[in-house]
């Protein structure tokens, strides 16, 4: 009987624990789902307490758009999850028309008590301040739990220079710490600040790009002039950005080796460090690979860590059973070192508010190669919430997105566009001027010419969000999956090879 209480509740967490693994995407996809409307729900409930505050009549309370698959009829309210996974509303017949987003309305406009333009601009307002608020939340959480922060995304260190790429014709090397990028300084490689590297480099405008290093062994800073590439792209994809072909410095960290290859049989260990081939010290994982393709069969000298040793081994990289490259057998921890960063809630929003600034205003410049289609829609964003979600640090990663996602969504919703909160208030500033509300054929005439144009931006930026989706047919999905790696057996003593 013991052993009965004992082992079913064992054998039931058993099952569960393969099942919850086999399952892990859908869980996944669950908790972006979930993640990503409750910042939609946030903002909408902004919305409903300030026209709840107000007196205004509220007819709907929706999350998502199109027609229903559930609704409930609550406290004089319809509750109302759509079909259309982008979005949300709060239908407010007093307000402006917006039949061509919350579709048709049961009430008679024409009956209900008119609305103060104070009272349109407060309940427009209160959802970018519930949204804002959330933010503030969200960035306190990263405050207290830290951010995870990976080596490449800190440094501004050169790890790898691409053969034959603008950044080595220029003659930028490995090691080099870059200083500023068109003068303007530099202090992390990664990122949408404009004190990033990758920032810089994507958004110049100018025929080629100024680059000042610090170079060792060098008495003061060196300056290169760089003539960025734009990769050829296809006409379904996104328009390839600016390039220079350099990849930050990571500590090349071993994260597994696979059985009978050469690592295997050097004693190579995961989370071993590998810090140089043949003397040459290695400033990321992808210089390894690029002296192996340079020199295939020869013999490396490779430098290990191992917690305080150091020592050096010998390894000659094999094609692996079925494969023609020679490799050494192992897969590397792509994100180098990590730590954690605890800013401080105005350091994130702050930063956040300088990205957004940073993105409208490059896709406004004439001279800029990002344009409108480079921005991200609703699938974008929960495209990008999944891959946070699945990586080790995910949750943190998330709390810390969900910042920039609730400072975006308050900010731009605050733009004075018709269909927008911004354009609510503005509309309701004019109708203040001039002292009599505008008339709803106006509204219902403008209001459903910029819905058209959203629903449009929307279908735009959602179409290439779907192409960048790795599903398994695709070629970019089928690239993304290492081969796995299987070796011969070394020779045991007194067998004899084939000659």
């Amino acid at each position: 009987m013991f052993w009965l209480r004992i082992g079913v509740p064992l054998g039931i967490a058993v099952a569960v624990t393969a099942w919850y693994h086999s399952a892990r995407p859908l869980f996944v996809l669950f908790e972006v789902v979930l993640f990503f409307n409750l910042l939609i729900f946030v903002h909408e409930l902004g919305h409903f307490l300030a026209a709840k505050w107000r007196g205004l009549v509220v007819e709907k309370f929706a999350l998502w758009f199109g027609n229903p698959i559930w609704k409930k009829r609550i406290g004089g309210v319809d509750w109302i999850l759509g079909s259309i996974p982008a979005g949300g509303y709060v239908a407010l017949p007093q307000m402006a028309p917006m039949e061509a987003l919350e579709g048709g309305s049961d009430l008679a406009r024409e009956a209900l008590p008119p609305v103060s333009a104070l009272d349109k601009a407060i309940v427009a307002f209160a959802g970018p301040v519930f949204s804002l608020s959330l933010a503030f939340i969200f960035a306190c959480t990263v405050w207290i739990v830290g951010r995870p922060v990976g080596e490449g995304d800190s440094t501004t260190v050169i790890g790898y220079v691409g053969e034959d790429s603008p950044a080595s014709r220029a003659g930028l090397e490995p090691g080099d710490r870059i200083l500023s990028i068109d003068g303007f300084p530099v202090d992390r490689f990664s990122g949408m600040g404009r004190n990033a590297i990758a920032w810089r480099v994507v958004s110049s405008e100018g025929k080629t790009i100024g680059i000042e290093v610090v170079r060792e062994g060098q008495p003061a800073p060196l300056h290169f002039d760089v003539e960025p590439e734009v990769p050829k792209g296809s006409l379904f994809h996104r328009k390839a950005l600016r390039q220079i072909e350099i990849m930050p410095a990571t500590t090349p960290i071993v994260a597994k080796v696979f059985p009978d290859s050469p690592a295997a049989r050097a004693g190579i260990a995961p989370n071993d460090e590998i810090v140089s081939v043949n003397g040459t010290r290695l400033y990321s994982t992808a210089a390894l690979g690029a002296y192996i393709a340079a020199h295939p069969g020869s013999e490396l000298n490779l430098g290990v860590v191992r917690g305080p040793l150091s020592r050096t081994v010998s390894v000659t990289p094999e094609a692996p059973i079925g494969q023609k490259e020679p490799r050494i057998g192992l897969v590397w921890d792509v994100n180098g070192r990590m730590s954690l960063s605890h800013p401080t809630p105005f350091e994130q929003i702050g930063a956040c508010i300088d990205s957004m600034g940073n993105t409208l205003s490059a896709v406004f410049s004439p001279k800029s190669g990002i344009g409108a289609q480079h921005l991200s829609g609703p699938v974008g964003i929960m495209r990008y919430n999944y891959i946070l979600f699945e990586s080790e640090h995910g949750w943190r990663l998330v709390l810390w997105f969900g910042v920039l996602i609730n400072v975006n969504l308050a900010l731009l919703n605050l733009l004075p566009i018709p269909v927008l909160d911004g354009g609510h208030m503005m509309m309701a500033l004019v109708e203040a001027i001039r002292r009599r509300p505008i008339s709803m054929r106006t509204l219902e005439v403008v209001n459903s010419a910029f819905a058209a144009l959203v629903i449009g931006f929307l279908a735009y930026v959602t179409f290439f969000d779907v192409q960048e989706i790795p599903l398994p047919w695709k070629k970019q999905a089928k690239e993304a999956v290492a081969p796995e790696m299987k070796f011969a057996p070394a020779p045991t003593e007194g067998t004899a090879s084939k000659p």
